[in-house]
């Protein structure tokens, strides 16, 4: 009897954003991996997002542990872009209040049970 190669088709898909998702839910890649990192077991991720299955969670580690560098650069442009719209969404729309207007009204009421 020969040998043949199991094939599996990895659930990884890239949507018209570039996000990595794992095909069929909306779950991203990235948290999954971040799950992953916080020592989480697959068994608690699906837990986590329920649209997803055990054997897709087991694949889409499996697919981050065979192109880590590539996930992880993957990873860290996503944060990237995600600081700079956070940064201009802050530009574009500042707080109507600061911390320091907080910090002085949370200040303000220790005073005045006091």
């Amino acid at each position: 009897m020969a040998d043949s190669p199991v094939t599996e088709v990895i659930p990884i898909i890239t949507d018209q954003d570039g996000r990595m998702r794992v095909s069929g839910t909306r779950v991203l890649l990235d948290l999954i991996v971040h799950a992953y990192h916080q020592g989480e077991t697959p068994e608690h991720i699906v837990q986590m997002y329920p649209t997803l299955t055990l054997d897709k969670v087991y694949l889409a580690i499996g697919y981050y542990l065979r192109h880590r560098d590539a996930v992880d650069t993957y990873i860290q442009q996503m944060q990237g872009e995600a600081a700079q719209l956070q940064a201009q969404l802050e530009s574009d729309y500042p707080p109507k209040l600061t911390r320091s207007d907080l910090r002085a009204r949370l200040q303000s009421r220790q005073n005045d049970t006091e």
